[in-house]
């Protein structure tokens, strides 16, 4: 009878071959039960003309085996490709990123030898939904999107996380000093939550001042989580701090697939070499181990990387002359790791994944089904105004403003007039830098209820008097409050 448990693995780009091949031999050797499938995707088939950079048989494979044991890859940058770890995450709904990052003191040089925290990052949404325009000759555009139900998914996994692994406190970085919409609903909603979960000490930070403190004394955090953007950015930083980006894993959980990856990138300028750091990407192979309940192949192969580094086996991007005993290449390192399978470490800390009952698969299946708890009261949702976006370059606010405000409606006037967000009409200041991109807000007075024939009249009158608009956006109540910002100088 054949135990095996399938699972999907590609090669990647740049190092990916050189760090993946090694990994493979290591797991064969620990004695990892795996029917291995491999695919190819990546680079070759970007520069194929495949703008996904998969095809559709490398999605078969990922549906029939639900596991994915991924090396880097390189996106070419531009020419409209798009990132295929993001198509990845989003297409089988991997929407919790998790990178611990750990300091390996004093046998790997570091300025953070207590740095022992986790990111959870949101890895569905934010600027990485990829929803961009170009709007003018000028003005770029990249949506921000943060909803809900993906809020709450993230935060309630961290703090789960938090419990299973006896970790003592949860994070929360965010900044809705400045979004209060998006940032604010994150913001709510972790405080909501962590009321559940009262053995937790919870507490958050604006992501500027908590980078800083990351950065500075990363002692004082446990588990961080975070949207999307700021988790990526904090996670490289925590795990550089370790002492290499090369030493990170990562695995990105959904509630039915798992995807587990090195954090570094495909890092082409040493491929070939043979020096490559395989650390991060094993790690990420014991999460995967783990994931599929093979918990003892999963310590015995993390023990045996501890030994190697206290025993001071390095690859060149961790190697100091005063610190470590040897240089070691990718060969090397597979078969030194081969060598101490069964070996313990003697001073840096010994896992055992069948103690402590850390298997993230259980994190799949809470109690708290789909990790949705929260009672979410329709609200009555009104229509009171337009803001209408035009291309627009001859001449100042001030002018443009005069020509908008004699466009009249039965039910919409002219409010403000804003530029990059700040407002520029009635009143404003001639130091402001314009470009061609203008927001002008139209309200109905008294914030009395529209219909969609306003805005419709309203784009018919601004069409023929030659204006083009590009974009519009309408302005909603939700039971009588406001759905958008104030216009930044109103």
């Amino acid at each position: 009878m054949n135990n095996k448990i399938p699972v999907t693995v590609a090669y990647g780009d740049g190092i990916g071959p050189e760090i993946m091949s090694s990994v493979l031999t290591i797991l064969e050797n620990a004695g990892a039960n795996l029917d291995v499938e491999v695919i190819e995707i990546g680079e070759k088939l970007y520069l194929k003309g495949n703008t996904s950079g998969i095809d559709k048989s490398a999605w078969d494979s990922l549906i029939r085996t639900k596991v994915f044991l991924k090396a880097p890859i390189t996106t070419p940058q531009g020419k409209g490709y798009k990132s295929l770890n993001v198509t990845i995450r989003k297409t089988f709904g991997l929407f919790a990123n998790v990178r611990p990052c750990i300091s390996y003191h004093p046998f790997i040089d570091t300025k953070f030898p207590e740095i022992d925290v986790v990111i959870v990052r949101e890895n569905e949404e934010d600027t990485y939904a990829g929803i961009e325009y170009r709007q003018t000759q000028e003005v770029f555009q990249c949506i921000k999107l943060i909803s809900r139900p993906g809020s709450e998914k993230i935060i309630r996994y961290a703090f789960e996380y938090a419990v299973m692994n006896h970790r003592k406190k949860v994070s929360c970085f965010v900044k809705d000093n400045i979004m209060k919409m998006t940032d604010g609903i994150f913001h709510y909603l972790f405080n909501e939550i962590s009321k559940e979960y009262k053995e937790i000490q919870a507490d958050s930070y604006i992501v500027d001042f908590g980078a800083a403190q990351l950065a500075t004394s990363p002692e004082q955090f446990d588990v961080i989580v975070a949207e999307n953007l700021y988790g990526d950015i904090i996670s490289d930083i925590a795990a550089q701090m370790t002492g290499s980006v090369g030493l990170a894993g990562s695995m990105n959980i959904g509630e039915k697939c798992a995807m587990f990856e090195a954090v570094h990138g495909s890092a082409p300028q040493i491929a070939g070499k043979g020096i490559a750091n395989p650390s991060g990407l094993l790690l990420a192979s014991v999460m995967m181990l783990v994931h599929i309940k093979q918990l003892d192949v999963a310590s015995n192969i993390h023990n045996a990387l501890l030994k190697l580094i206290e025993e001071g086996m390095h690859t060149p991007d961790i190697f100091k002359e005063n610190i470590s005993k040897k240089q070691i290449n990718t060969k090397q390192f597979t078969e030194e790791i081969i060598k101490r399978l069964g070996s313990k470490p003697e001073k840096l800390k010994q896992v055992d994944y069948a103690v402590k009952k850390t298997e993230m698969k259980d994190l799949n299946k809470p109690e708290k089904s789909n990790y949705l708890v929260l009672n979410y009261k329709k609200q009555i949702k009104e229509l009171i105004g337009v803001d209408v976006f035009i291309d627009w370059n001859l001449g100042s606010a001030e002018a443009l403003g005069d020509m908008l405000k004699q466009i009249k409606t039965s039910s919409l006037k002219l409010l403000l007039i804003s530029n990059r967000g700040v407002k520029v009409w009635p009143q404003g200041f001639t130091e402001t830098f314009c470009t061609d991109h203008w927001r002008c807000r139209f309200v109905s007075p008294g914030n009395e209820v529209i219909h969609h024939k306003e805005i419709t009249e309203l784009l018919n009158k601004l069409t023929e008097s030659g204006f083009e608009f590009i974009k519009v956006e309408n302005l909603y109540t939700f039971d009588g409050v406001p759905g958008f910002t104030l216009i930044q100088g109103q």
